[in-house]
């Protein structure tokens, strides 16, 4: 398996676990919106660029 594909995976990955942390605690106004922000930033940068990537990378089989 090609690192690039395994490096998107995980950039995917955490992506998604970081705006579903957003949208958990947005809910629960538990923590600042500063903080939620911030995090719900990085999440989708991470998630956006995990997708791109996965795109991008041809398989060599």
């Amino acid at each position: 398996m090609n690192i690039k594909r395994i490096f998107a995976t995980i950039l995917t990955v955490l992506g998604i676990a970081g705006l579903i942390y957003t949208g958990y605690e947005l809910i629960n106004k538990n923590t600042s919106y500063t903080t939620l922000g911030v995090i719900g930033v990085l999440g989708l940068i991470f998630f956006i660029a995990g997708i791109g990537l996965v795109k991008n990378t041809k398989d060599e089989s």
